[in-house]
């Protein structure tokens, strides 16, 4: 069974940066994407930026210019390297990835935990 371990979250000043890591454990399985989502209370998880194995990025258009996802294949971690934070941007960030299972012979998709950004003076 996959599992996913974020980090990087914490409290930050408008105009500043933080980088999200996320790394997939697990074993007989391989990667085929995986991204960022944001919810904050009383609203739907949105997203936030996806990047595949094979490098094709999408970005939310908020995020668009001043975030940046990126992943290590080889570590199976996907990263976001986000500046000019804006206190929209506050929310709990979750990792997803979708990936293939040797053993099962299909796709699944998982979650991570969550972890919480808050952009604040």
């Amino acid at each position: 069974q996959v599992q996913l371990v974020e980090s990087g979250g914490g409290l930050v000043q408008p105009g500043g940066s933080l980088r999200l890591s996320c790394a997939a454990s697990g074993s007989g399985f391989r990667i085929n994407a995986m991204g960022w989502y944001r919810q904050t209370p009383g609203k739907q998880r949105e997203l936030v930026a996806t990047i595949t194995t094979g490098g094709d990025k999408n970005y939310a258009d908020s995020v668009k210019v001043r975030f940046t996802i990126s992943i290590d294949n080889s570590k199976k971690t996907v990263y976001l390297q986000m500046d000019r934070l804006k206190p929209e941007d506050t929310a709990v960030y979750y990792c997803n990835t979708n990936y293939y299972s040797d053993r099962a012979r299909r796709n699944f998709e998982v979650w991570g935990q969550g972890t919480l950004v808050t952009v604040s003076s």
